[in-house]
């Protein structure tokens, strides 16, 4: 741990650790050239190679300018660690937030900031070559004043075709084990599909306030045929819509080849969705609005009862002649009759005040009937209208992902059009061979055949991790001639995980010793007697 009040590079002087980790320690520390507020991110690397890929990523990240992105100004080397020195985000993190709040955000807003992180994804994933930010949690967004989502802490972003050492020995402790998908995690190659089931997992848990769960998890419970314990986000949170919790399903597929393609067609399925709950909204404003005139013709129906009783004592009074209460006592009823039969005012007064009452009665009825009317017209447009629409999207063909035996690390855009590209036929006559159906028990031609792939799954069944190479049970085994039944795929995957948690546990240990040592040999060298270490856990 570097001491608060440590000047670096006779530049940043450090004033307190707000982060620490397997691979790297962050910092806040004032520029004393400009007088502002950085981060230092100084990240644990000891392999020379190693190194300098990390001089490479950091002058990547100096090149990137996004409103979502905090900008990184500087890089440099000082007693024996790497800094990275990017713009300091003040305030509370989202994680921080929703702790407080005790329950998710409401939709439209995380879908604000969903849309905000898409946008700086697509950014990201069309340089050249891609980066990859492979750590997107809450822990990492902060918000600006304008309501702007800023993603953090891009000490582990992969940018560089050379950083693929990295991955191998670093991205064990570089991810959130919530978070990160199980490419990720078995160490095969990551790419920004990878980011997009970080962000679909870091909104499922703003939204619903649930920590998703992991990816191995879930691929445990599928290879032993139990259910994926990742709930729909509508069954977690019922203020969460349908539309919504499938854009978030497909986000966080277990297979990379199922999410989706970029940040961009997520982003439109956002929007979609979010349209989706905006028009539901409006359908609950407009029952709302009904309901409300229903109310008040209710409440002036009711009023107009009352008032009747009223009406006519007032007939009672200018009957009588005004205050003269006793004349009106003592003349004969059949007076009051006849004054009544010869139209004095008295009558016509009353009947008036009536037959306005039920005209304006029937005119507030008239409008809240039309307002019904309009409401139901209108749901039954907008339901006809869902309804081909969702009939439109069945129709359409749905494309089958190809089988992958490797993720690449890092695809440039222009290769992964043309790879996906599909080679016309050469004649029409290939086309009608292809077209004409082959007989039931014909062989398939020798050239259209195909190797089953040594390790190819079973139906179901997640790719096997490097792990598997030595297990016991692939030793000198003829897998084409006896390959693996589902049991014996599940038992080798979860053999094969657990090393890799020990191996995890092996290596965290070893990088926090070896941080101690850094740590006592700085302190020596500066001439500070530290106290006696405590033994490592």
């Amino acid at each position: 741990m570097i001491a608060p009040g440590t000047v670096l590079q006779n530049r940043y002087a450090v004033e307190r650790q707000i982060g620490e980790g397997g691979m790297g320690a962050v910092y806040v520390a004032t520029d004393r050239r400009f007088g502002s507020t950085v981060a230092l991110k100084e990240t644990f690397f000891d392999d020379p190679t190693l190194r300098k890929a990390f001089e490479r990523e950091a002058r990547l990240l100096n090149r990137l300018r996004h409103a979502a992105l905090p900008r990184v100004s500087d890089h440099f080397e000082e007693a024996d660690g790497q800094f990275l020195v990017m713009e300091y985000i003040a305030g509370e993190d989202l994680s921080q937030m929703l702790k407080a709040r005790g329950a998710g955000f409401p939709p439209k807003q995380v879908l604000a900031w969903a849309d905000q992180l898409l946008d700086a994804l697509d950014y990201l994933h069309t340089q050249e070559p891609p980066v990859v930010h492979r750590d997107i949690k809450p822990q990492n967004l902060k918000l600006t004043g304008r309501d702007q989502v800023v993603l953090l802490d891009f000490g582990l972003a992969k940018g560089t075709p050379l950083q693929t050492r990295v991955t191998q020995t670093g991205s064990l402790f570089g991810y959130s084990f919530n978070y990160a998908p199980i490419e990720q995690m078995q160490g095969t190659g990551t790419d920004p599909r990878s980011d997009l089931y970080s962000l679909g997992a870091t909104v499922y848990h703003l939204l619903t306030g649930m920590t998703p769960p992991d990816a191995l998890t879930r691929a445990t419970a599928v290879l032993n045929g139990e259910t994926d314990p990742l709930r729909p986000a509508s069954e977690t949170a019922a203020h969460v819509p349908s539309e919504l919790s499938e854009v978030l399903a497909r986000a966080m597929a277990l297979s990379a080849a199922r999410r989706y393609a970029s940040a961009e067609e997520m982003r439109a399925a956002l929007r979609e969705s979010a349209r989706a709950v905006s028009e539901s909204s409006d359908s609950a404003s407009a029952s709302t609005l009904v309901n409300t005139a229903a109310s008040e013709q209710k409440t002036r129906l009711m009023g107009a009862g009352e008032t009747r009783p009223a009406v006519a004592q007032e007939a009672a009074t200018l009957i009588g002649g005004g205050p003269a209460s006793a004349r009106t006592n003592a003349r004969p009823a059949a007076q009051t009759s006849v004054e009544a039969a010869e139209g004095k005012s008295v009558v016509t007064h009353v009947r008036t005040s009536d037959a306005d009452a039920r005209v304006g009665s029937r005119r507030a009825l008239y409008v809240v009937l039309g307002l019904v009317c309009l409401a139901l017209v209108s749901g039954l447009g907008y339901a006809y209208l869902r309804g081909a629409s969702k009939t439109a999207s069945v129709a359409q063909p749905t494309p089958q992902p190809t089988a992958q035996t490797t993720t690449p690390e890092f695809v440039p855009p222009s290769t992964q059009s043309a790879q996906a590209t599909p080679t016309p036929a050469a004649t029409p006559a290939a086309a009608q061979k292809r077209a004409t159906p082959a007989p039931r028990n014909t062989p398939a031609p020798a050239e259209h055949a195909e190797a089953p792939e040594p390790r190819t799954p079973p139906p179901g069944m997640p790719p096997l991790p490097p792990e598997a190479a030595d297990d016991p049970a692939l030793r000198g085994r003829d897998l084409q001639a006896q390959p693996l039944t589902r049991e014996e795929w599940r038992d080798i995957f979860q053999r094969a995980a657990e090393a890799r948690r020990r191996a995890m546990a092996e290596r965290d240990r070893i990088l926090r010793e070896e941080r101690r040592q850094r740590h006592l040999e700085q302190q020596q060298r500066r001439g500070v007697n530290p106290a006696p270490p405590a033994p490592p856990q």
